[in-house]
């Protein structure tokens, strides 16, 4: 049995603010239980909800050395889902109403915290990993310190980590001698070709340095993040590792997302009756949200975070161009002001064809995957993208860049060949992205059934998270030898 340990900042269904915690709680869910043990390591925040606390019992608690002084640290535990979950317990670094604050320097210290504490942890548990997944820059520094201080100790001679990148953009940087003072380690490890990075120490590059292996979350997001564009000042490091670098794009749960079973919306349909089923949420949500009703006008969502990396200007920028189409635009989501403000303004001047919904809500989320007809996402960079799983799920054909994992994911329709499973354009152009949604419109309004056969195809395609995790079982094999 291959023992396999996730360290990660978030995981569900204990805590959650993006795409990670979805990866975290999926994923070890469906690795093959007969040859691997897979479990969980995650801060205890004390933001975790009442009733998932009450599935979390206390196992040990020891006091570890860490920035210059005596740290308490609690280990806990809870299995959820057949899945083994533990816990690194300490309430000044893990409290707060939020699992993340503001003060880089502050989260700098909590997780190099979580590093050590994780590593000096596993003796007591009595797990013995043959590999640790590291997940982010949160915990970049366990690949560190396993090649640092905990090398000596024969119980870690001979464990092996990975680092999954999730999204480059965000490294855990701050001045080295600070850095340095907090972890502990000593000047050796603060040079060019390890921590240091443009003057600051980088957690994630000690990560991608120290780690045995480097995943990201599509194979077109390992390719890019070797070129300048991408590679956010790591593209030099991540072409000397391309040996060690691979990309899997994730999955999405099967069961959460499901038009069959899905709870939330009105009528449930599947890949034999959407002709007739779908068209009848459609209809409830024009309803709900005000918009003039009518079955055969094209419906586009769009729920994303309100920023620039998800290609929002461009949509500004052609917005009223688009409104004078026959569409209506259904968006969900918060952020940036301007882009908040900008879709409450096309609301306003836009009334029945244009619904901004400036929060946040997992039912009007499910609703709008399976109202509309199309899906937008024209992001700038996309490490892998979920939203346009989720549509494609719902028979609700993606407008994407090819970029990322939505260049994996989403075929682009030849109407020569009949194939594909949603529309896409190649340069960051607003013009462009105008003219790949109005093709959209034309085969929707123009070529129902052609349109119809691309639904079949979307709702067809498998990314659950059964096929992602064969790809992580072959790389575990291969790493473990």
């Amino acid at each position: 049995m291959k023992k396999i340990l996730f360290a990660a900042s978030e995981g569900v269904p204990f805590v959650k603010t993006g795409g990670l915690a979805d990866v975290v709680g999926s994923l070890p869910k469906c690795i093959d239980k007969q040859y691997f043990d897979v479990r969980v390591i995650l801060p205890k925040y004390t933001c975790i909800k009442y009733e998932m606390k009450e599935k979390i019992s206390f196992i040990t608690n020891f006091y570890m050395d860490f920035n210059w002084q005596s740290v308490y640290v609690g280990i806990e535990e809870a299995t959820v889902d057949g899945v083994h979950y533990y816990f690194i317990d300490n309430e000044h670094y893990f409290g707060g109403p939020k699992p993340y604050c503001d003060d880089p320097c502050y989260e700098i210290e909590k997780f190099a915290f979580f590093s050590k504490a994780v590593l000096s942890a596993l003796p007591l548990i009595g797990f013995q990993p043959d590999i640790i997944h590291c997940h982010d820059w949160q915990t970049g520094l366990i690949p560190v310190y396993l090649k640092e201080r905990f090398r000596g100790d024969l119980f870690f001679t001979s464990m092996k980590s990975i680092m999954t990148i999730h999204n480059l953009k965000f490294q855990g940087k701050w001045d080295v001698k600070t850095v340095q003072s907090i972890t502990g380690l000593p000047d050796y490890y603060f040079t060019a070709d390890k921590l240091e990075a443009y003057k600051d120490a980088n957690l994630l590059k000690g990560g991608i340095v120290f780690a045995d292996a480097v995943t990201t979350v599509s194979e077109t997001y390992a390719e890019e993040i070797k070129t300048q564009f991408y590679g956010e000042g790591l593209d030099g490091l991540l072409r000397a590792r391309s040996n060690d670098l691979r990309g899997i794009v994730n999955g999405i749960d099967y069961t959460d997302f499901n038009p069959t079973t899905d709870k939330y919306i009105v009528k449930q349909y599947d890949a034999v009756n959407f002709r007739k089923e779908k068209v009848k949420n459609k209809l409830a949500l024009q309803d709900q949200l005000g918009l003039t009703k009518g079955e055969n006008k094209m419906m586009i969502g769009l729920i994303s975070r309100l920023t620039d990396q998800k290609g929002l200007d461009l949509v500004s920028y052609v917005m009223d161009e688009l409104c004078q189409d026959d569409v209506q635009i259904v968006v969900l989501g918060t952020g940036e002001d301007r882009y908040e403000n900008m879709f409450r303004h096309f609301d306003w001047k836009y009334q029945n064809k244009v619904s901004a919904n400036i929060t946040y809500s997992e039912e009007l989320s499910h609703r709008i995957y399976a109202a509309s007809d199309a899906f937008l996402m024209p992001s700038l960079f996309e490490p892998c993208g979920l939203s346009q799983l989720m549509s494609l799920r719902y028979g609700t054909l993606p407008i994407v860049r090819e970029t990322g994992g939505l260049k994996d994911t989403v075929q682009p329709y030849n109407e020569f060949e009949s194939t594909g499973t949603g529309f896409s354009f190649t340069n960051y152009n607003a013009h462009e992205m105008l003219r790949t949604i109005r093709y959209a419109e034309h085969i929707y309004y123009d070529k129902k059934r052609e349109w119809n056969k691309m639904v079949d195809r979307a709702m067809a395609a498998d990314f659950s998270w059964d096929v992602s995790a064969k790809k992580y079982q072959e790389m575990y094999d291969w790493l473990i030898g």
